[in-house]
């Protein structure tokens, strides 16, 4: 029998090709479905994420209108570009003021009197050099490791005392040059030695030759090459002055950044421009979430063909919650002069679905009605007491109306003197240095000018102006007001509510002085009340919900003032972009319509990539059964033509005998 290698050698019938043949016949109409099922999937995962991105594209400039300052820009004009001025919309209003500059702030720079022959060899004189900038104190050890010129500038820019050091080459010797880091008068240098190794630590000689003291420049080691100088200016003749040239808080939500002397006429106006440009932006965002839609799943009733996502749930739902937001009277403005997107200029179109946006109506109506208008597209809190301030709400608080209640009010505080201060106390070395703690984290040390106050109020002042220009207090956000009570005893008070807000006194050369060595200090507590009847939590003067307390809850509220029981009631207006911004969230976030959609779809591709796999298997299967059965085949076939062949010979062989015989 012949042996087989390969299909169709038997047959010559039952080929590879013939078995590629059925293989594809079988797999065909299986193959194409999954296919055409796959790329439908991944079409609609794609237009879910087309539908995704519109809508995220809808939350930016929705995000900007709920927040109620962008609903109120303002705008600053200087009439002379070295009067910037810049404004926080937060806290500005309109106004027209003038503007004179007399004075720029700068820093103080020293030299030393005395030329050095070089500045990395010959001796300065070794001890320590105490450095004072304003309430900050750095003592440096001068010794035989930085006994040079260089040495101690080295030693002095390493030490952060706020003062930069450097050695300048005149042509006929090095000098030391010091200039304070920061601007301001509240930032002099004044500098003292101890334990000098050369004569006295006064006689300018050794280590004292770098000694400074602004009362007796002229008997001092070093001599002031330039004075710290305080930015002047005049706001409307009001004289104000800053360590730096640049005033913030002197006009609530401006801050003025000058470069130079002179006058200005600086006006603030409202920019109702800048504020219809965001809404102008969420029409279009709008407007093109609408256009990605119809493409997705819009209907063409000409061709009576509907798109890829025409019918689809999702998409309706979204439509209709959209709609429901942008078409209704907002929760708490029924019965405002703005109640609905259509009183501002922002209406539907009914054929297209989009939305139009008249401006000038617009801006007209954020003219005249300027709160409401604010209610209608971010957070609002109305209260009935005007010591009552909406400070925010939580993820689950609700539109509706809270009334506030207060057992206990916020207080400050305080640090009272024992004894009342007397009129012509003098203030001399023994008794100018007073340090506080404020709000139990910032220490404050004091340096008061040495001299004989005819008041004690005068004395009050003085206390009052070196706080104010203290830069501990500055760096911290904090402040502390000076004043006498009842009885005429010195009192401090920290400008914060609250349990943490304290002052106390750390150490005093002489306590007495100030009748502070029998002070009283008294912490400040927290406000505690209700807010809709729920028991609410006190932080300085803001009270407020935690979740789980109703409609409520996250409301929080600042309470002015120290009056106890009710104060009132606080209406929360949930606007429409704050609401609106709420609803794309859900819509794109982790648990949202189009993420579950997504991840729904997701799953089928995978179940088809199963399916395609199982096919696989089944063909692969179906391929070695065919060649199984062509192979027997084959073989079969093979055999029956080798028997035909035997056959035909030997009929061949008989032929020629039977033809002899005949003859």
């Amino acid at each position: 029998m012949a042996n087989i290698s390969s299909l169709g050698i038997g047959s010559g019938v039952l080929t590879s090709d013939l078995v590629d043949q059925l293989v594809q016949a079988e797999r065909g109409p299986t193959e194409n479905r999954l296919t055409q099922k796959t790329e439908q999937t991944q079409a609609l995962i794609s237009a879910y994420g087309q539908l995704r991105s519109a809508i995220t594209e809808l939350r930016l400039p929705m995000r900007q209108l709920s927040a109620p300052d962008n609903l109120k820009a303002f705008s600053a004009n200087s009439s002379n570009e070295d009067i910037a001025v810049s404004v926080d919309s937060t806290n500005a209003s309109r106004g027209t003021y003038s503007v004179e500059v007399t004075s720029l702030a700068g820093a103080q720079a020293l030299a030393s009197r005395d030329v050095f022959a070089d500045r990395d060899s010959t001796s300065v004189g070794q001890g320590t050099l105490t450095l004072k900038v304003g309430d900050k104190t750095t003592n440096l050890t001068i010794d035989s490791s930085n006994d040079t010129l260089q040495g101690l500038a080295n030693a002095i820019n390493d030490s952060g005392s706020g003062v930069s050091a450097g050695v300048i080459d005149t042509g006929s010797g090095f000098q030391l040059v010091l200039s304070a880091d920061e601007t301001g008068t509240a930032n002099s240098v004044s500098i003292s030695v101890s334990g000098d190794n050369v004569g006295t630590e006064t006689d300018n000689q050794g280590l004292s030759r770098f000694a400074f003291n602004s009362g007796m420049d002229v008997d001092s080691g070093l001599k002031e090459t330039i004075a710290a100088t305080d930015a002047v200016m005049k706001i409307n003749g009001v004289e104000v002055t800053r360590s730096t040239n640049s005033f913030e808080d002197v006009i609530d939500g401006l801050t003025f950044d000058i470069s130079g002397t002179g006058t200005s006429i600086v006006k603030v106006e409202q920019d109702f421009g800048a504020v219809a440009d965001r809404v102008q932006g969420f029409v279009s965002n709008f407007n093109a979430l609408q256009s990605t839609i119809d493409s997705l799943a819009g209907f063409n009733a000409e061709s009576g063909r509907g798109s890829l996502l025409t019918g689809d749930s999702t998409i309706r739902g979204i439509q209709n919650q959209l709609r429901q937001i942008l078409t209704r009277v907002v929760p708490g403005l029924e019965n405002a002069n703005v109640r609905s997107l259509a009183d501002v200029g922002i209406t539907t179109n009914f054929e297209t679905g989009g939305l139009e946006f008249d401006r000038a109506k617009f801006e007209t109506q954020l003219k005249n009605n300027p709160d409401d208008v604010t209610a209608l597209f971010a957070e609002q809190g109305r209260a009935t007491d005007s010591q009552v301030e909406f400070v925010r709400s939580g993820i689950n608080t609700e539109p509706g109306t809270y009334g506030i209640n207060v057992t206990q009010a916020a207080t400050q505080g305080r640090l009272v003197a024992g004894s009342a201060l007397a009129d012509g106390i003098t203030i001399d070395g023994t008794n100018d240095e007073l340090t506080l703690r404020v709000d139990g984290e910032t220490s404050v040390s004091l340096t008061l000018t040495q001299q004989t106050y005819a008041s004690a109020q005068d004395l009050v002042n003085e206390i009052q102006s070196q706080l104010d220009s203290s830069n501990a207090l500055n760096a911290a956000g904090s402040s502390v007001l000076v004043g006498l009570d009842g009885s005429g005893n010195l009192s401090f008070s920290s400008a914060k509510y609250g349990s943490e807000s304290a002052v106390s006194l750390t150490s005093s050369e002489s306590a007495i002085t100030f009748g502070l060595d029998t002070a009283t200090a008294t912490a400040g507590l927290d406000i505690a009340g209700t807010i809709g009847g729920r028991t609410a939590e006190g932080d300085g003067q803001v009270l407020f919900l935690g979740n789980g307390n109703g409609g409520a809850s996250g409301l929080q509220v600042r309470v002015l003032g120290d009056q106890i029981g009710s104060r009132g009631s606080i209406t929360f207006v949930e606007g429409v972009a704050e609401r609106t911004v709420n609803l794309v969230s859900s819509f794109v976030g982790a648990d949202g319509a189009i993420e579950s959609r997504t991840e729904s779809l997701n799953r089928d591709l995978e179940q088809i990539q199963q399916q395609q796999l199982r096919l696989e298997e089944r063909i692969a299967a179906y391929r070695e059964r065919l060649v199984s059965q062509f192979t027997a085949a084959d073989s079969l076939i093979s055999q029956l033509n080798s028997t035909q062949d035997y056959v035909s010979q030997q009929l061949a062989a008989l032929a020629p005998q039977n033809n002899r015989n005949n003859n």
